[in-house]
């Protein structure tokens, strides 16, 4: 399987069919020719891989008083409690599947992954 993409018990995982062993006869052989090579995907993983995920990038968080974040005006800078070496969060959702640190590519800014979370690890995260 290709570094950082879910296995199928992974995909199972999260849709809460962990521990469903039922197959249909066709599902069996499917399985089995797909296992012969390595590289084919599973029909139902192929579903999934076109839909379009949101990722974002936390920089930091800062916690602040309601009093405080009431007195905010345009312009008002918001120190975060992390420095720009620090490594930054790489999220789908509110779940952190990645860290990386902060690249300026010509104007734009970018991420470079540094670490992913494993993927066994991520799924505990998607579940909890």
């Amino acid at each position: 399987m290709f570094e950082g993409f879910l296995t199928q018990e992974e995909i199972d995982a999260l849709l809460g069919k962990e521990g469903q062993t039922e197959t249909r006869p066709e599902e069996e052989t499917e399985k089995q020719s797909e296992e012969g090579d390595g590289e084919e995907l599973t029909p139902n993983l192929e579903l999934i891989l076109d839909l379009p995920l949101k990722i974002s990038v936390r920089l930091g968080e800062v916690k602040k008083p309601l009093q405080d974040i009431r007195r905010f005006t345009i312009g008002k800078v918001v120190e975060l409690n992390s420095s720009i070496k620090d490594p930054v969060d790489i999220l789908i959702g509110d779940k952190v599947i990645a860290r990386g640190e902060v690249v300026i590519i010509d104007e734009n800014f970018g991420v470079k992954i540094t670490h992913i979370i494993d993927p066994l690890e991520r799924i505990k995260k998607l579940q909890g």
